[in-house]
C-alpha cells in the first residue's frame, strides 16, 4: 500500500534519480514471472535504501527478507570496497532467479545469499553489523530486532519495513484479527520504548522505520 496520491508518486519519481538497467529488468522479471510481486522494494523504495547506504557506506550489512534481491542489490551499492551483504530468505524456488540477478549486476562475490529460516540462522551469524534491513514475516518482527540490534555497531542502523501494514496498526480494531497486523503493533511499541535507539517512522509506502542503535 501507498499512502500518497499516484500524481504525488509519480512526480517525485519525475524528479528521483532513474532506476538502473539492471533494476528494471529485475522489476519486470519480478511482475511477469514470480509470485506477489508487490514484495519488490521498487524504485523509490531501492533508492532511500541504496541512499542510506552510500551514506553510511557500510562494511557489512545483514538483510532479513531477500525475495528476488532488488533491495540487496540496491544496498550492496553503498559497501565499502571489501564490504559484504549477508541476505536470508526461506523461499528456495526463487534462489537460481535471485542469483542471476546478483551475478549480473557484477555483485555475487559482495553477497552471501543464504537460504533457510531467519529465526535459526540469525543466532548463528557473526556481528558486528553496520546496516540491517528486516523485511520478512512480520510475526517474528520483535525476534529479529532483538537480535539484530545486539549484533549493531554502536550508530549502526536498522530499516524496517512494511511498519504501517496499510494501515491496519492504528488500532487492535483496525488490525481486526490480523495476526501480522498485531504482531506490528507490538514491533512499533516495542520499539518506540526501546531506550537503547532512537527511532523515526515514516509514512513511506507501507511505512518505514529507521532505527539508530545509541
Amino acid at each position: 500500500m501507498n499512502f500518497l496520491h499516484p500524481d504525488i508518486e509519480n512526480y517525485a519519481q519525475l524528479h528521483s534519480s532513474p532506476e538502473s538497467e539492471i533494476l528494471q529488468k529485475l522489476n519486470r522479471e519480478t511482475h511477469a514471472r514470480i509470485l506477489r510481486p508487490r514484495m519488490l522494494s521498487g524504485h523509490m523504495q531501492g533508492k532511500l535504501l541504496e541512499m542510506i547506504s552510500c551514506m553510511l557506506q557500510p562494511e557489512r550489512i545483514l538483510e532479513i527478507g531477500t525475495y528476488t534481491g532488488y533491495s540487496a542489490i540496491c544496498m550492496a551499492r553503498g559497501l565499502k570496497k571489501n564490504g559484504k551483504l549477508i541476505t536470508i530468505d526461506h523461499n528456495p524456488e526463487l534462489e537460481e532467479f535471485t542469483r542471476s540477478f546478483f551475478k549480473e549486476a557484477g555483485l555475487s562475490d559482495k553477497i552471501e545469499y543464504l537460504i533457510g529460516e531467519a529465526v535459526d540462522i540469525l543466532p548463528t551469524l557473526n556481528g558486528p553489523f553496520d546496516l540491517a534491513f528486516i523485511d520478512a514475516d512480520k510475526e517474528n518482527y520483535t525476534f529479529y530486532y532483538e537480535h539484530v540490534l545486539e549484533k549493531l555497531k554502536p550508530g549502526g542502523v536498522i530499516l524496517a519495513d512494511n511498519v504501517l501494514w496499510s494501515g491496519k496498526v492504528l488500532s487492535e480494531d483496525a488490525a481486526n484479527g490480523d495476526p501480522e497486523a498485531n504482531a506490528l503493533i507490538h514491533f512499533n511499541k516495542f520499539v518506540q520504548n526501546d531506550q537503547r535507539a532512537e527511532n523515526l517512522m515514516l509514512p513511506f509506502r507501507d511505512g518505514l522505520t529507521i532505527i539508530r542503535k545509541l
